[in-house]
């Protein structure tokens, strides 16, 4: 075993010894550790912003884009928006561990019951407030967890986990080792993470698409599961029927941030408007601080081609003309990742149709796809957002999926008891 496989396995043995104190806490326990760790949050604000300010010192000597310095940065205000989701967190009614399904013959009862997965592993890139976002998902599902995020946010990490995480945890009466993070830098850590399967049988993957595809396969052949969030790509559709104002409105929402996935990638454009429209946006997304290119036909580059990954040009959208709903439909479904689309209209006929011919994760009439995100969505943070085409979770996985199910079978009298 390499060294950095047994940093890992380490961590993973520490995580399932630890495990059963947050398996076996009430839920007001749990709680209780969320709103320490939104309170420390505050009471470490220096050491934690110390902290980043070394990484992004770091990252701005490598050469790191600024979309990508904009996920790594860490301020005052993302600090108390992060308390804020803890405390939101917290107060989110935990699922039930066990529920009646039916009476079955011979005077017995078919309960289904919720089991923690034990130790989840999770991989995602170099943004520190993910580090808060999936402790606290794994806390909140009562798992204990192995972290490895990218080492341009490892120092942000250790300080988040050190001052924030793992003293809230103790504070509560938990077990902190419960949630642990490799400190080592490399990709080596992230292969190892997911080549765990009798410690680590789930792990969740997030960041750029290639990297993550790779860990998943790697995954796949050593037999562990997970949950992946490799591509992403918003796609903004303006039909016939748009109102101008609405649309631009909505373009300049989905490009409030240009290193995230659900921003606007994809801008559709009914062929009827294209001369009328398409110079205005190309001079608005020009104008912009920083400046946008537009990406015009005829294309270099497959459609959906992922600008946020691209560090070099991330500040691009591509605009392309289609003949209608339908067909704005099947582009976003064939050419993209499926993460999200919208429509803008305010003919309901052309939204339906659209609506019921896009597959993907995310749809949305006359809204942004930057909405397709746990905390807005759901109120509750995420741990990534997953686009699979299979059953399972889809969409923003939270707290809620992190568990197995499991059915057990009961003497009726008794059954009242356990639930």
């Amino acid at each position: 075993m390499t060294d950095v496989q047994s940093v890992v396995a380490e961590a993973a043995r520490a995580a399932r010894a630890a495990a059963g104190s947050l398996a076996a806490a009430p839920a007001k326990t749990i709680d209780e550790a969320l709103r320490g760790m939104a309170r420390r949050l505050d009471v470490a604000r220096d050491a934690v912003l110390a902290a980043n300010r070394a990484d992004q010192v770091a990252a701005e000597e490598s050469g790191m884009s600024g979309g990508l310095l904009d996920r790594l940065r860490l301020d005052e205000a993302r600090l108390a928006a992060m308390a804020d989701q803890l405390n939101i967190l917290a107060d989110v009614e935990p699922e039930p561990a066990r529920r009646t399904i039916r009476r079955l013959d011979g005077d017995l009862v078919l309960q289904e019951w919720r089991r923690p997965v034990g130790v989840i592993g999770a991989n995602y890139e170099a943004r520190p407030n993910v580090t808060v976002d999936v402790a606290s998902q794994l806390v909140k599902s009562q798992n204990g967890g192995v972290l490895r995020t990218g080492s341009a946010a490892l120092a942000s990490a250790i300080a988040l986990m050190d001052e924030v995480v793992a003293p809230a945890l103790t504070e509560a009466g938990l077990d902190a080792a419960a949630i642990q993070l490799v400190r080592a830098k490399g990709r080596g850590s992230a292969e190892a993470l997911v080549a765990q399967p009798g410690l680590i049988p789930l792990v969740i993957l997030r960041g750029s698409g290639e990297s993550t595809r790779s860990l998943a396969e790697k995954a796949a052949l050593n037999g562990v599961r997970t949950l992946a969030h490799a591509d992403g790509g918003g796609v903004l559709y303006l039909d016939a029927a748009a109102d101008r104002d609405k649309a631009f409105a909505l373009i300049n929402a989905g490009l409030d941030r240009l290193g995230v996935c659900n921003r606007l990638n994809l801008l559709l454009v009914h062929a009827s408007l294209w001369d009328g429209i398409v110079p205005d946006v190309v001079a608005g997304l020009a104008g912009r601080s920083p400046s946008i290119a537009a990406s015009l036909p005829p294309h270099d580059h497959p459609l959906g081609y992922e600008w946020a990954l691209d560090s070099d040009r991330e500040a691009t959208v591509t605009i392309a003309p289609v003949d209608g709903p339908l067909h704005a439909a099947r582009v976003a479904n064939e050419e993209t990742s499926g993460l999200a689309a919208g429509i803008v209209t305010e003919d309901g006929a052309a939204a339906r149709e659209f609506l019921a011919a896009y597959a993907g994760t995310g749809a949305f009439w006359n809204a942004t796809t930057r909405l397709l995100d746990g905390f807005k969505l759901l109120s509750v943070p995420e741990t990534g957002i997953n686009i699979d085409r299979v059953p399972g979770p889809r969409g923003p996985v939270t707290f809620r999926d992190l568990s197995l199910r499991q059915y057990a079978v009961l003497p009726a009298e008794h059954a009242a008891a356990l639930t």
